[in-house]
């Protein structure tokens, strides 16, 4: 009987990447398939039989973890709390678990859970696991420098997930970055000489994905495709060969140095191979802080006319935009919006800069002493970051709060979008057949993005836009719709990441002024504390915090709240410090009556009143918020009961 592996892949929380907003709007459940995961499968030995449970996809029920033997995770850091969960979870099911991929490959030091972590690159480590395994003494670590030859990398098994779940497909042809980026984990993993597959193996890759019915956008996930131009040339005829006997069935991108400006050949190379569209790494217009960052490959380009040369090609760019290099100048807030501006990049990804594990950026960090703790991996959402900068923190946040606001407002989004159309050439939307499936599927987007958006708040401007679009290039109405869509996700992803910070910024406030107020009283500045404390109840429940808080709490987006959790538990904590505070002050001034009974009966019912009056209220409370104070009214109910019957028992004593 086959032995039963189970492959889990984290949850991907809501990010720019992430693409929410669009994928409700066309029904599917995420945007790329845990490729890593795929590949591995295929190199597990075939006497085991092997399920995958993408959780962007589908939950995680118990009974996936109790049916198998062995329980496979990859995540990358950005999915570390899902992975955190999802390890927890098959431990207490008694569980072996498996960890490998980004995450563990950087912190495997620090993550607690699992039995064994095979991490670097798996055709090398994961063959010594089961060999291991099958003999009975598998060791906690399986690590490796060395970088295994691209053709051993097998097809993956892309019949283990179902393709309708996904917007798009995923493969790989290369490993590897020829560049010396200061701030990248790519080449710390997967080394600086780019290593590819054979053209052959690629197309039959090509063949696996064709077979399970797939059409539609292509990743190819390498993160410089070009980083070997020579062989990458050899192989681009052959996609493009592949392509034209299929009619065009996929729409491909991928990522790719700033360096593809100056290669015509290649560029016209893979706009014949159905590519239409590129991610570049640009990370800043300043040259002094791509110096830095050791990305002087852009330091020696006219960046805004490099990106124009690869649109007019028919090549969209989108990119990566970097903020808080040592050396950026106050005003680089306003350089980025300005370049970003006239680039004509719609999706340009501006995130903070983050020292990954494993990065020549982190060891100078730390030399330096300026690490403060490991990194969330979100760099868009993440305003508290993980090393301290040159610039205060308070202006680099405010300022790239002012960033990403500018750039996804509406209009300077649209503009974007329409400057990318004059640019591109006639006929670059499309290369392949138009069928009915695809008419359908336009014509659906269309009525979504219409519903959502044209009576949205910016509504008169989405109109004006698609208006525009239709002046300027008819045949490419189809792609400003897309265009409108992708807008419409990073508007909504901006306004939340804003408003939970902002959110966070109120609890904080609210925190140092309990800290205040508790410090006051323990020096014996307020007087009347027993006024102060009879008002206790309403500083708990009513308008000026928890009633208030929660209003500001229920105003955020679902997929927000999670962010806002620690500033809620801290606040929580320091509401038990004031409490505490608040009771020990008002037993040291009541402690001359504690032998008045009339005086210990009144206090008694004045505490009385007070507990039923929060006890009611709290019913009030939404059940999702109200989580985050159970403890506090508990910790208030025991404190106050301690201490009436301290008072009960000494007035007892007496009499």
């Amino acid at each position: 009987m086959k032995k039963k592996i189970l492959m889990i892949y984290p949850e991907t929380p809501v990010a720019y990447w992430s693409f929410k907003h669009i994928l409700k709007i066309v029904g599917k459940r995420a945007a790329f398939p845990p490729l890593g995961l795929l590949t591995v499968a295929a190199l597990i030995p075939d006497h085991y039989e092997v399920r995958l449970v993408d959780l962007n996809v589908s939950a995680l029920k118990e009974s996936d973890i109790i049916d198998a033997d062995l329980v496979f995770i990859s995540a990358m850091i950005i999915q570390r709390d899902s992975f955190e969960r999802a390890v927890a979870l098959c431990r207490s099911l008694g569980k072996t678990v498996v960890a490998g991929g980004a995450y563990p490959t950087g912190s495997y030091r620090n993550i607690a859970g699992v039995d064994h972590f095979v991490i670097g690159e798996a055709e090398i480590t994961l063959p010594k696991f089961f060999s291991d395994y099958e003999s009975g003494v598998p060791r906690e670590l399986y690590s490796s420098r060395e970088k295994p030859d691209m053709r051993t990398s097998p097809v993956p098994r892309f019949d283990l997930i179902k393709y309708g779940s996904y917007t798009t497909m995923s493969l790989q042809y290369s490993r590897g970055c020829p560049f010396n980026c200061e701030f990248c984990d790519i080449i710390e993993m997967f080394g600086r000489v780019p290593r590819v597959k054979d053209p052959g193996q690629f197309v039959r890759e090509l063949d696996a994905l064709y077979e399970t019915g797939y059409r539609g956008p292509l990743f190819i996930v390498d993160d410089n495709f070009i980083g070997n131009k020579k062989r990458v040339k050899t192989l681009l005829p052959a996609i493009a060969a592949w392509q034209k006997r299929r009619r065009y069935p996929y729409m491909i991108f991928t990522e790719a140095s700033m360096d593809l400006a100056n290669d015509e050949e290649l560029m016209d190379m893979m706009i014949d191979a159905g590519f239409n569209k590129v991610f570049l790494g640009i990370e800043t217009p300043v040259r002094e802080s791509l110096l830095l960052s050791q990305k002087g490959q852009n330091a020696g380009i006219k960046l805004l006319e490099a990106v124009e040369r690869i649109q007019r090609k028919g090549l969209e760019v989108t990119a990566g935009f970097i903020l808080g290099f040592d050396s950026d100048p106050p005003d680089v807030f306003d350089i980025q919006i300005d370049f970003i501006r006239r680039s004509g990049i719609p999706t340009a990804m501006v995130g903070l800069l983050t020292a990954l594990p494993n990065t020549q950026m982190y060891r100078r960090l730390e030399s330096e002493n300026r690490i403060i703790k490991e990194t969330s991996g979100n760099n868009t959402h993440d305003f508290d970051l993980n090393f301290r900068p040159r610039m205060d923190v308070e202006d680099l946040v405010r300022g790239y709060k002012k960033v990403i606001s500018r750039i996804y407002e509406p209009s300077a989004y649209f503009g974007r979008c329409l400057s990318l159309m004059k640019r591109m050439p006639s006929g670059r939307f499309y290369a392949g057949a138009v069928t009915p499936r695809m008419i359908l599927f336009v014509v659906r987007i269309f009525l979504f993005s219409l519903a959502r958006q044209a009576f949205s708040s910016y509504g008169l401007r989405y109109l004006k836009y698609l208006a525009q679009a239709m002046a300027i290039r008819p045949a490419f109405f189809p792609k400003a719709v897309k265009m409108a869509l992708f807008g419409h996700h990073f508007y909504k992803i901006t306004q939340g990441i804003i408003a939970a910070d902002d959110f966070s910024a109120y609890i904080e406030k609210i925190r140092l002024s309990l800290r205040k107020r508790a410090e006051r009283i323990r020096l014996g500045r307020i007087e009347d504390i027993m006024r102060d404390l009879f008002s206790l109840d309403a500083a708990l429940l009513e308008k000026r915090f928890i009633m208030k808080i929660q209003k500001k709490y229920r105003s955020l987006h679902k997929e927000f709240r999670q962010a806002v959790e620690d500033q809620l538990q801290r606040l929580g904590d320091e509401f038990r410090v004031y409490i505490e505070v608040m009771l020990q002050s008002l037993r040291r001034r009541f402690e001359p009556r504690m032998t008045e009974a009339a005086a210990v009966r009144e206090l008694t019912l004045r505490f009385g009143e007070i507990k039923n009056r929060l006890k009611r209220r709290y019913r009030y409370l939404n059940r999702d918020f109200r989580s985050y104070f159970d403890g506090l009214f508990a910790f208030f109910d025991e404190r106050v009961d301690t201490l009436i019957r301290e008072f009960e028992s000494r007035c007892e004593a007496e009499e």
